[in-house]
């Protein structure tokens, strides 16, 4: 394919593909993993440190009950791992907690996952792009002022990569992220090895001591609970799995299962080797960095993240390795919204196949992938990222409220899923048996996720999440209103025994403002139609153009009637209408086709130099009935920018010096001796109220009169212009 006359579009996601290549487009686990998994592989860049930051709180002996905490969030990790793999089993479609709810729990709880679900979809691209810029700025402090600009480039260069194609944007990310995983698992081994030969990393902030305020029990039991809900969101992204096993290459279930475990082995190592090296090394990560006693320069220096504190320890402050790790952390936790910008348009289109998303969610774009959610995921991050300034700490709170819903209503979901299983019967021994063992995962995970529920939404709620709980039900207003509203239409157009058709008559209208080329290609098209009847129509607004209009028709020689129409107050569309509801009067349950002649145009200011008059005519006569509205387009010469065609004499005519030469086309005898010469009527219809709208007088047009008990089908459908018999038309006009 040539590049000239390429569009910009075509330059930042590519040419479009067919849809037989969308087979193509699906994913090997070696390129699943990054895609799907990034999102919770980099949950451990920022988990370990929310763990300890809380923890803090409570003064340094509070860490001590960090590897206490770190083993319960692994142990959850562990069981939710588990009851995906049953899961994805069960329900390969790509629709996870939200289908599972919705089929065992019921429509409304399948709203509640699938608004769960979106928000933190969200929540997801706004908190991996913060914290990936957060690690940035930690190497590179002089960026600091930038922190929101930063973020926002980074959500829309990732969104740019993944209306490429989900082929694409696996091999742009794959490279990082196994990167990461590399880099992040050396300073881990680098460091216990150092550990154990006796030269264990000392962080930068080990030196320093934290105020420690007195707790009651209660408020101990808080905080630990608080440190645990912080450090569960190395549990983000697990789900993303469950929800795109369609984009899996087959055998589908088979590799998105395998996925899903290496997806969490690999998680589970490196979060409990962060926490067991921030341990060692004595990192001390405060929420208020001037907290931190003995750092003079906490009001003007970035507080480094856990990772480079680490890094720096381990490997040594500016070094090589060094800047790897924040590097690869970097660039991790920004792909880590790649995992968003897979789930929220594969979930948004199963929504829209239920009818309780738009239908455009559900349509594939140039690159087989669903555009538009990607679009409105990126749009709703951005705005996120504004209001919050890119704060890692103040996004984090509204975090991980939807997952858990999610996973207790998707867990309990299957629990119902295997318990009806085993009362239908039928199974054999070792069927019944796996189903037990599946239920008991399942089971058990629905009762450890709705305990971190409550947990999460106690100790999170006066931080933030509060509003997690106010988007929610906003979700699902809307989309159980969107689904009223499809139901309804639905309902609305289906075929029943009661409604009938039968328009008698078929006129055309061609409306002319000037003797132009346009108006006579729509001309043209009309009387190839071969309608009953026709007639130009023209709007006066000025009486010296009309004048001028009269004679031209005159001079031309068009055999078709012209007819004038008064407007006093210098409008298009109530005359018009006013003119159609006098004919409907007059013959009945005919058919009117009005052809408008309409510029195309190539470049994007030409669109603001043209009134769209056209356009808006035809909106108005939309509401008219017994109307149909033709568009002849004319394609001016800018338009072979986007048509690669242009109004010009035909190919080898300009090399030769011939003149343009007209089609060739048999002549059409006249309709009528009454239609051979030309007829001006003036029709005047002058509004009384000049506020009258084209909507209240289109509402007082009768609506077609029905002929007989002819049922609503296509057969019994008034013939067209191509099946009905033929009329004679009046004569082409000799130009």
């Amino acid at each position: 394919m040539t590049t000239e006359g390429r569009s910009p579009k075509r330059w930042l996601i590519g040419d479009p593909l067919p849809s037989e290549k969308l087979e193509g487009q699906l994913l090997p686990k070696h390129l699943a993993l990054p895609i799907f998994a990034s999102d919770a592989l980099s949950s451990v860049a920022y988990a370990p440190q929310e763990l300890l930051m809380i923890l803090l709180l409570g003064g340094l002996a509070f860490l001590t009950f960090a590897p206490w905490v770190a083993a319960a969030v692994v142990v959850l990790l562990i069981t939710v791992v588990l009851s995906y793999r049953q899961l994805v089993k069960a329900y390969p479609s790509g629709g996870g907690d939200y289908e599972v709810a919705h089929k065992n729990l019921g429509e409304k709880a399948g709203l509640v996952v699938a608004s769960a679900l979106l928000v933190d979809y969200v929540l997801t691209v706004a908190v991996s792009v913060a914290s990936g810029v957060d690690n940035v700025i930690s190497a590179l402090p002089f960026l600091a002022p930038w922190r929101v600009g930063l973020a926002i480039a980074c959500v829309v260069v990732l969104a740019g990569v993944n209306l490429r194609g989900v082929r694409e944007s696996s091999k742009a990310f794959a490279l990082p992220t196994y990167i990461f995983i590399g880099s992040i698992a050396l300073m881990v081994v680098t460091a216990l090895v150092r550990t154990v030969f006796g030269s264990a990393p000392v962080a930068e902030s080990a030196g320093y001591q934290v105020h420690a305020t007195s707790l009651t029990q209660a408020a101990v039991v808080l905080l630990l609970l608080r440190a645990f809900s912080s450090g569960c969101s190395a549990l983000t992204g697990v789900e993303a799995v469950a929800n795109g096993v369609p984009a899996f290459r087959t055998p589908k279930i088979r590799n998105a299962r395998v996925t899903l475990g290496l997806m969490g082995g690999i998680a589970i190592t490196l979060f409990a080797g962060l926490t067991a090296t921030a341990l060692i090394s004595g990192v001390h990560y405060a929420e208020n960095p001037c907290d931190l006693q003995g750092w003079a320069q906490c009001a003007t220096e970035p507080q480094r993240s856990l990772i480079a504190q680490i890094a720096a320890a381990t490997f040594g402050n500016n070094t090589i390795f060094f800047f790897l790790v924040q590097a690869a952390t970097a660039v991790v936790l920004l792909l880590a919204a790649n995992t968003a910008f897979n789930g929220f348009p594969l979930l948004g289109s199963v929504l829209a196949r239920d009818s309780y998303a738009p239908k455009a969610l559900n349509t594939r774009g140039d690159r087989l992938v669903y555009s538009n959610g990607m679009i409105v995921l990126a749009l709703a991050a951005t705005v996120l990222l504004v209001v919050y300034q890119a704060n890692l700490t103040q996004l984090i709170q509204l975090y991980i409220i939807g997952v858990f819903v999610s996973f207790t209503l998707g867990q309990s979901g299957m629990v119902r899923h295997w318990i009806g299983l085993l009362r239908t019967g039928g199974q054999t021994g070792r069927e019944r048996s796996a189903i037990v063992r599946s239920l008991c995962i399942n089971a058990f995970g629905a009762c450890l996720t709705a305990v971190v529920l409550i947990v999460v939404t106690i100790t999170k709620f006066t931080h933030g999440a509060y509003l997690v709980f106010i988007f929610m039900p906003i979700l699902w207003f809307l989309m159980l209103g969107v689904n009223r509203y499809y139901r309804d239409v639905e309902k609305e157009v289906e075929v029943d025994p009661v409604t009938t058709f039968g328009s008698v008559g078929d006129h055309a209208i061609v409306l002319i403002g000037k003797m132009q080329k346009p108006a006579l290609k729509a001309l043209d098209y009309a009387i190839a139609a071969r309608h009953d009847s026709i007639e130009a129509v023209h709007v006066s607004i000025d009486e010296e153009a009309t004048q001028k209009l009269q004679r031209q028709w005159i001079e031309q020689n068009i055999h078709v009637p012209l007819t004038i129409i008064e407007s006093p107050y210098r409008d298009f569309g109530i005359p018009l209408v006013k003119y159609l509801k006098h004919r409907r009067e007059e013959h009945g349950s005919e058919v009117v086709t009005v052809y408008l002649p309409q510029y195309i145009v190539g470049h994007w200011w030409e669109a603001i130099l043209h009134n769209h008059r056209a356009r808006r005519i035809s909106r108005q006569l939309m509401l008219c009935h017994g109307v149909t509205v033709a568009l002849v387009p004319w394609l001016l010469d800018s338009s072979s920018l986007i048509y690669g065609r242009r109004s010009r004499p035909l190919p080898g005519q300009d090399r030769r010096g011939e003149p343009v030469r007209p089609v060739a086309r048999r002549p059409l005898v006249p309709a009528s001796r009454a239609h051979t010469r030309i007829h001006i009527h003036e029709v005047p219809l002058n509004g009384t109220v000049p506020q009258e709208s084209v909507e209240s007088i289109a509402a007082t047009i009768p609506e077609p009169v029905e002929q007989g008990a002819t049922q609503a089908t296509a057969a019994s459908a008034a013939p067209s212009a191509a099946t009905a018999p033929q009329k004679k038309v009046p004569a082409r006009a000799k130009r």
